[in-house]
């Protein structure tokens, strides 16, 4: 088992295929994003990929996502799918749902059953002011397809004051008759996103907000969930909020991450990086590797809290955006 000092058991591993993205969505890739050290670094092959993940699922890790930039651009991708299949895990994905339609049998082949998609706003317009591309359509049809191939599908939501909170009660009337699962983010910082307080539209005001007009049920949380999960009556969906900023949730943190080109981060604010890919190439253990990188994490947002200014003020220092790191 991979235990830190805090003895939280950590078994969830999220994997970056690749650092690229078809959309320029400002809070994630925005157009002006600083190129740092890691823009020229060596990326894990698929063969790098399965090895790595082999020795986390022998230390104990039971679920896989596959994340970004967006994972379904990079040219081999069903093949890391497949390969990661062979695994004795959970497989999920994270996308933006642009190329879904050409992957759905992938997934089913991989027994892939839980996918997330990214979406922002509900208004074409709106998206496209969001991603920089006029994919709208195809998403919503690309949801809509996976629900009718019975994939389990969250939505998932990044909040940002006057931008996009006017729509929450839209995001809330579609898990009316459709089995979607909206999950309501807080805007968080990452390198050139230019975050604010301001921005921030907080897990209690999105709370406020449904409750103007609807009656909802607080579900109960597996140890681990990192969404607060609610419940309307005679709604097919579900929706949840995930408070990074206002209300964290770091004292049942399982998930380690794992960047595309061979970093592990043990949170995903975390300061510091540890090198797999370099010590896999050079023929090094890397199981006592990720263990010790699990042994140094922190008891919450990756150290940034010591001054109690987390939600308060930008706290980021790394060069790595959220593209950079897969989120």
């Amino acid at each position: 088992m991979l235990v830190d000092k805090f003895n939280r058991i950590h078994d969830y591993l999220r994997i970056s295929i690749t650092d690229k993205c078809n959309l320029r969505c400002n809070y994630c890739s925005p157009e002006d994003l600083p190129k740092g050290a890691f823009a020229n670094s060596p990326r894990m092959n698929v063969d790098e990929i399965d090895q790595i993940a082999s020795v986390f699922v022998k230390a104990g890790v039971n679920k896989i996502r596959i994340t970004g930039g967006e994972p379904l651009v990079r040219r081999d991708a069903k093949e890391i799918i497949l390969r990661l299949s062979k695994h004795p895990v959970e497989l999920a994905i994270t996308t933006n749902g642009v190329f879904v339609h050409e992957f759905i049998e992938t997934f089913k082949e991989a027994g892939l059953r839980s996918v997330n998609v990214s979406l922002d706003s509900l208004k074409k317009d709106k998206y496209f002011s969001i991603t920089k591309r006029d994919e709208y359509h195809r998403v919503i049809e690309n949801i809509n397809s996976l629900l009718a191939n019975n994939f389990h599908v969250k939505v998932n939501v990044v909040v940002m004051k006057t931008f996009n909170d006017s729509e929450i009660l839209d995001f809330i009337e579609w898990t009316k008759n459709t089995p979607i699962h909206v999950r309501f983010i807080e805007f968080m910082p990452f390198s050139g996103n230019e975050w604010s307080t301001e921005k921030v539209f907080s897990h209690q005001q999105i709370l406020d907000c449904i409750s103007a007009k609807y009656k909802f049920i607080k579900l109960v949380n597996e140890k681990n969930d990192t969404a607060k999960k609610f419940f309307i009556p005679d709604h097919q969906g579900t929706f949840a909020i995930i408070s990074t900023m206002s209300e964290p949730f770091c004292s049942g943190c399982n998930r380690m991450r794992l960047t595309a080109d061979g970093k592990m981060y043990n949170c995903l604010f975390a300061k510091q990086e540890v090198d797999l890919l370099g010590s896999l190439r050079q023929g090094k253990d890397i199981a006592p590797i990720i263990k010790q990188c699990v042994m140094e994490k922190y008891a919450m947002l990756g150290g940034n809290n010591e001054n109690e200014n987390w939600g308060k003020e930008n706290t980021e220092t790394r060069e790595r955006s959220m593209i950079g790191l897969g989120g």
